[in-house]
């Protein structure tokens, strides 16, 4: 079986080279999949699953009119172009999307088939996107949040500031678990070697929900800082004076039961933080 990941420099994608060491890994030099062309000319035919971690993930920088085309392209209209490529050779597709698809609104965890309500150009984006996958006999739609990998994110922000002696100020009531890589590249192996049913599942880590605040202040706490030196506040008052920042879900909780019930057990996020700060490095 020949498997193809798309995105490959990203985080999920390099988790995703780990988990499937033989697969051919392609970034965007390789193949621009928001290119029609170079997707349409691509061997199609000598693939068997298509992993599609790429696209647009500066949330904030979406917002920005002059980007609206590009995030568009990468997120929506790229999906339509691998969709049209792997209905034509009969592959798999699996492809990757957000908690951002919805408003959270919701009161507790989001079922997979909850009616997408973005509340942002990249949530937006992410909506078209899934619709476009959809469209597969053969997929699968991964819905992820609060990704932490190889590469910038929030608990790598947060432990570099734990160690340079920062107090941050972090927002407390956005609600969600983190997902590390390496768990999501695995529950995404799962999914495949065991033929689970196509279609949608969330897949996070398990655990407590948690806000931004919690997650910052677990992070410092293994750092060997206070919790307390992590400053709560609300997100109004934080994006006060953000009027670029993209409108963000509170409620980001994903209900893990579908996934569980396909015979995948996500790890409780806590006890996997202590390996991935370990992996990252120790304080200096």
């Amino acid at each position: 079986m020949t498997t193809l990941i798309l995105g490959a420099n990203g985080q999920l994608g390099r988790a995703l080279q780990r988990q499937f060491p033989d697969a051919i890994a392609l970034d965007r030099s390789q193949l621009d999949v928001s290119d029609p062309a170079a997707v349409r000319d691509y061997r199609w035919d000598r693939v068997d699953v298509v992993l599609n971690a790429a696209g647009w993930t500066a949330v904030d920088a979406a917002e920005d009119p002059a980007n609206h085309a590009a995030v568009r392209a990468a997120n929506a209209d790229a999906v339509g172009y691998l969709a049209r490529a792997v209905r034509t050779c009969g592959a798999t597709l699996v492809h990757v999307s957000s908690e951002y698809v919805f408003d959270g609104r919701h009161e507790g965890p989001h079922p997979e088939d909850w009616p997408a309500n973005p509340l942002s150009v990249y949530g937006q984006s992410k909506a078209d996107g899934d619709t476009h996958a959809g469209h597969v006999t053969k997929h699968y739609l991964i819905r992820t949040t609060w990704v932490a990998g190889e590469g910038g994110n929030f608990v790598r922000t947060m432990a570099d500031l734990a160690d340079r002696g920062v107090s941050p100020t972090v927002v407390d009531d956005q609600i969600g678990r983190p997902t590390f890589a390496s768990d999501l590249a695995a529950g995404i192996a799962h999914l495949l070697d065991t033929g689970a049913r196509f279609g949608t599942y969330n897949l996070t880590n398990a655990g407590d929900p948690a806000s931004w605040a919690d997650v910052a202040a677990a992070v410092f706490e293994a750092r060997g800082r206070s919790a307390d030196d992590v400053t709560r506040i609300s997100s109004e008052k934080y994006f006060a004076d953000k009027p670029g920042a993209a409108p963000r879900p509170l409620n980001s909780v994903l209900d893990l039961s579908r996934i569980q019930a396909a015979g995948f057990a996500p790890r409780d996020w806590r006890s996997v933080l202590p390996a991935y700060l370990e992996g990252i490095g120790a304080p200096v």
